[in-house]
């Protein structure tokens, strides 16, 4: 692929230096060289480190040796990491802290030759069924185990030619990366298009593009970095966009480099797409899942709709099972420890329709999952369960579908309990909890009951009941936005 790339042409950059074609590739060839002197040069390899152009080196580096690739989020918990590990059956990792790689049980360390540290096992690892694949790539997880989503690289090239030939009329040329690699979407949307396209593609560090964690976003600053790197394209889930529309002006000239923004991982509310546009970002709604390899549908330049999420890819088709699901056909879905499926279509567990012009409309979740405003699948189950466990909530309902974090309606356990010590429950199990499943706000409620149409028989919750009762209590729940600062 580099060697259809002239000579000149700047791949990737961290903001500050420029490698060519030739310095990538020497990159490439050096961190083959230290994976292939492994002790277990056939084991996958992890990587825990933040955007660079050495992270996509390390990439590109396992593709052409045919080696499985597990990104670790750096969002996720050290038992989210482990329970990866373990299951992944990973024999080293690139991380930038040799330190923590220890932590992580890989105690031998490599000099790779670059800012990362390329860290062994003395344990042998359990083997694992990854035959053609390239990428695991971990979902945030909807319960505290992620589950491992198999990728072939053809599969991922795949994608990103389809959104090359999609995007080819705005001639772009930079690509800022505001997304962690580790998000599948970032990863092939970003720096696999760019490279396609022989566009630069630049990769500084999250947190001088305002990125905080999984959760947390410095809009100011990231509208800073796209002033100061002039990029034609951004890759941004709802939040994030929403937050540069609260800390921009119309016709702000931060942004005016801007050709082409893909907004992903959640519903767009229209409020939102129509504000964003007055300010003057060019946004394209889309939709994809890791089983697919990210993007499966998206708005484009002379083929966009506003409320639908876009046609799908060339390579994809789209259809809509009797009661309403969306089924994607192609995408060879495989989880780890699992054979690929037989159906041709994939179930996706969300609602939609298609239009008379194949324009496709996401129109909410089959089940209770929850998409936050930063993408992230969570279960409410999840969060719910580490409440009751402080024993001070004898019930509780965890929203925030599409919402910046997650906030609770919370039953206590006992009468007269103080809300000091209610919250001090809050603090105990969001100790527990990655920051994108935390409760950042809560309100005490009676208890749901039957009778009262909240509960079922069996004591489940009614979610849509309970939402429709308490309609003003949960709107009272994210009436803040920037508590998240």
């Amino acid at each position: 692929m580099l060697d259809s790339l002239a000579d000149s042409t700047v791949l990737l950059s961290d903001g500050r230096t420029g490698l060519d074609r030739a310095a990538v590739a020497q990159g490439i060839a050096r961190i083959r060289a230290a994976l292939a002197a492994r002790a277990r040069p056939e084991a996958p390899v992890g990587i825990l480190a933040d955007n660079s152009p050495e992270w996509l080196m390390v990439d590109l580096a396992t593709q052409e040796l045919g080696l499985t690739l597990v990104p670790l989020p750096l969002f996720f918990t050290p038992q989210q990491w482990m329970h990866v590990i373990a299951e992944s059956g990973i024999g080293a990792l690139f991380c930038a802290d040799p330190a923590q790689g220890a932590a992580l049980g890989f105690d031998i360390v490599r000099d790779a030759g670059g800012p990362l540290a390329l860290c062994e096992t003395s344990r042998a690892p359990q083997a694992a069924e990854l035959d053609g694949v390239q990428k695991l790539t971990f979902t945030s997880g909807t319960t505290a185990a992620p589950k491992g989503v198999c990728l072939s690289a053809a599969q991922q090239w795949e994608v990103a030619a389809a959104l090359r030939e999609g995007v080819a009329p705005l001639g772009l040329e930079r690509h800022l990366c505001l997304l962690p690699f580790a998000v599948l979407l970032e990863n092939l949307a970003g720096p696999y298009t760019a490279l396609l396209s022989g566009a630069t593609t630049i990769c500084p560090p999250l947190l001088e593009t305002g990125m905080r964690g999984a959760s947390g976003f410095d809009p100011v600053a990231c509208l800073d970095a796209i002033a100061r790197h002039a990029p034609h394209s951004i890759t941004l889930v709802p939040q994030m966009l929403q937050a540069l529309v609260a800390a921009s002006r119309p016709d702000d000239p931060r942004i005016a480099s801007l050709r082409f923004v893909a907004v992903g991982g959640g519903k767009m509310p229209p409020q939102l797409l129509e504000a964003a546009r007055a300010r003057g970002f060019p946004v394209f709604e889309g939709y994809g899942l890791s089983e697919c390899a990210s993007v499966v549908a998206l708005n484009l330049p002379g083929a966009a709709r506003d409320g639908s999420v876009g046609r799908p890819l060339k390579h994809r088709r789209v259809a809509i099972a009797a009661d309403g699901e969306i089924l994607v056909e192609g995408c060879a879905a495989r989880y780890l420890g699992q054979p690929v499926q037989d159906d041709p279509w994939l179930a996706t567990g969300d609602l939609g329709h298609v239009d008379a012009d194949g324009f496709l409309f996401v129109d909410g979740r089959k089940k209770d999952i929850l998409i936050t405003g930063y993408g992230r699948n969570v279960s409410p189950e999840w969060p719910e369960a580490v409440l009751l466990g402080t024993g001070l909530f004898a019930q509780a309902m965890v929203l925030g579908e599409a919402q910046a974090y997650l906030g609770a309606l919370l039953v206590p356990a006992a009468p007269g309990l103080d809300p000091a010590q209610l919250q001090a429950a809050v603090e105990r199990a969001n100790a527990q909890l990655p920051d994108y499943a935390q409760v950042r706000r809560w309100r005490p409620v009676p208890p749901f009951t039957p009778a009262a149409g909240l509960l079922t028989p069996n004591g489940r919750l009614r979610r849509a009941a309970i939402r429709a009762a308490h309609a003003e209590t949960i709107a009272s729940l994210f009436d803040q936005p920037e508590s998240l600062s």
